[in-house]
């Protein structure tokens, strides 16, 4: 069993091996940038989740130090993000903010927990429609919860769909003011040109020129607020809390968010490993984000994963090793100190557009556009399977309904057993035979299991005259019920005079056979290489 422990000591030997100024100035200057795309989305996410800006703050300070020294990569970058706001929210609501706290360090615990088990290696098996589908539906979720700040008004509901319907009945009436800031920091992000979004996002642009503007006119807009000075929030878990948590009412919520934390960082880590060559340790990742994930809400900050657009912008700005992600969280904790006054004054309705936009550019359009157009009825079932479910339940409910989908699909198409049955061609073998009753040579191609199982037995049974040989080169697998099936019919047709015999089994499905007794049972005279040789030996015995 390798050692966690040494296998990490590896890692950053190799990671760092030859490292020198030159490369330190590279993290030093992505780091810088990945700052200014992290400080932004931390301020809003944090807004978003039902706890504070200065939460989403300290989420990144603390998870570049923490989650991101020891990471299972050299190149991830951890924060608050916009996918946890699904689950995150309706816990604010429910419990405030203790209860985001609460279930992100069972969360923390529980993704620990699975990296122990190595159940890093279970996020490879996610179809991609799955995965595509509780994405857009966590999208949705963001962008209609952003519907109060973006009007500057305030709603009842217990989510954004009840909040959107308590708005439309009352007959609300929207801040034109905080409107106009969403609708410059949308346009702006939108027209922001790429080769000066890869030296400024322009995000922090946005959010800059709407401080500044509401600073000198003084909008009548709701702020972010007072950030304080501190690492310690005021809303914070204490270790007494510990003994008191009702664990019962939070195991579900924390399982869900565990989850999506875990998909999430995979994901990201997958995504961005491609781009930079690099392979990754799943269950070391695991480990760090739990470890992370454990330690943040004793700061106060929200639940922290890999953050795609972060982790993305510090590859491509010449990111070396995770001292990128360190710098990262050292100008974001220096930003708290220095410039909490002026980040106090970012009205509520800049961060809603950022975080709009952000909602509209995490749907993969290009997928999504490739199986309408395509026509990939299943696929396109699955994504909106999981998209609906996302918005209408939960993370875990919706992957389990999404996995399910693909699952049943995946069994009805290898129910499609393909089966030809031949009588012996003289012609055809190239010798005269001299068969005293009929033979018959099936060819079957698929795994026989008990989805493929009624069709099989119909046509052998329909063959079963005489001697039937059984051609499986094409079989990959069988399973019990396929061995028992077999088994019954050869007991059966041996009374009555009938003979079966087996040409070319895979390895797998000989092992099958000899563990189940079908080898016993009928005899090793009853297995050939090939149908050509089974119909040779039937030919020499007459």
């Amino acid at each position: 069993m390798n050692n966690p422990i040494r296998s990490f000591g590896k890692q950053l030997k190799k990671e760092f091996k030859g490292y020198n100024r030159k490369l330190l100035q590279k993290d030093l200057m992505a780091g810088i940038t990945a700052a200014a795309v992290a400080l932004p989305l931390s301020l809003a996410f944090g807004a978003s989740s039902g706890a504070d800006a200065t939460a989403g703050l300290l989420t990144a300070i603390i998870a570049a130090f923490v989650v991101g020294g020891f990471s299972g990569t050299s190149y991830q970058i951890a924060g608050p993000s916009g996918a946890t706001v699904a689950i995150l929210l309706p816990l604010a609501l429910r419990y405030g903010v203790q209860g985001i706290l609460i279930t992100g360090f069972m969360a923390g615990a529980i993704m620990v927990l699975a990296g122990i088990c190595k159940l890093g290696k279970l996020v490879y098996f996610l179809p991609t429609p799955v995965v595509i589908g509780f994405t857009s539906g966590i999208a949705l979720i963001i962008g209609l919860g952003q519907v109060e700040n973006f009007f500057g008004v305030t709603a009842e509901g217990k989510n954004a769909f009840w909040k959107m319907g308590y708005l439309f009945s009352h007959k609300f009436e929207p801040n034109i003011y905080a409107i106009a800031i969403a609708l410059f920091v949308v346009l702006l992000i939108l027209v922001w040109p790429k080769k000066w979004g890869a030296k400024v996002p322009a995000s922090l642009v946005g959010i800059a020129i709407a401080t500044i503007a509401n600073i000198a006119i003084e909008f009548p807009v709701t702020v972010v607020g007072e950030i304080p000075q501190s690492l310690l929030h005021e809303n914070r878990l204490h270790f007494a809390d510990l003994a008191t948590i009702p664990y019962q009412e939070f195991i579900l919520p924390a399982i869900s968010l565990a989850a999506l934390c875990m998909i999430e960082s995979l994901l990201c880590l997958l995504i961005a490993g491609r781009s930079k060559g690099e392979s990754i340790d799943a269950n070391q990742e695991l480990i760090s984000q739990g470890i992370g994930n454990m330690i943040i809400p004793f700061f106060g900050g929200v639940p922290s994963t890999a953050a795609i657009a972060r982790t993305n912008v510090a590859i491509e700005s010449g990111q070396v090793t995770r001292v990128t992600g360190l710098v990262q969280g050292i100008i974001i904790l220096l930003s708290m100190f220095l410039l909490s006054p002026v980040m106090s004054k970012i009205p509520l309705s800049a961060l809603a557009g950022i975080l709009i936009v952000a909602a509209w550019r995490m749907n993969a359009w290009q997928k999504i556009r490739y199986m309408f157009k395509k026509r990939f009825f299943w696929s396109a079932g699955q994504f909106l399977i999981t998209m609906l479910a996302t918005v209408a339940f939960d993370l875990t409910i919706a992957v389990a309904l999404g996995v399910l989908f693909s699952l049943l699909y995946f069994i009805l198409k290898m129910a499609n057993i393909e089966i030809s049955v031949s009588e012996v061609d003289a012609k055809r073998m190239g010798c005269e035979i001299n068969l005293k009753n009929d033979a018959r040579v099936m060819y079957v191609t698929g795994p026989i299991f008990f989805g493929s199982l009624n069709c099989l037995m119909k046509e052998i049974e329909n063959n079963a005259t005489g001697t039937l040989i059984l051609s499986m080169r094409g079989v990959p697998l069988v399973d019990t019920s396929g061995v028992q099936a077999i088994m019954e019919f050869y007991e059966k047709n041996q009374q009555n005079g009938n003979r079966i015999l087996f040409a070319s089994l895979q390895k797998d499905v000989q092992r099958k056979f000899r563990k189940a007794g079908v080898s016993e049972m009928v005899g090793e005279t009853a297995f050939f290489d090939t149908a050509r040789e089974a119909i040779e030996y039937l030919n020499n015995a007459n």
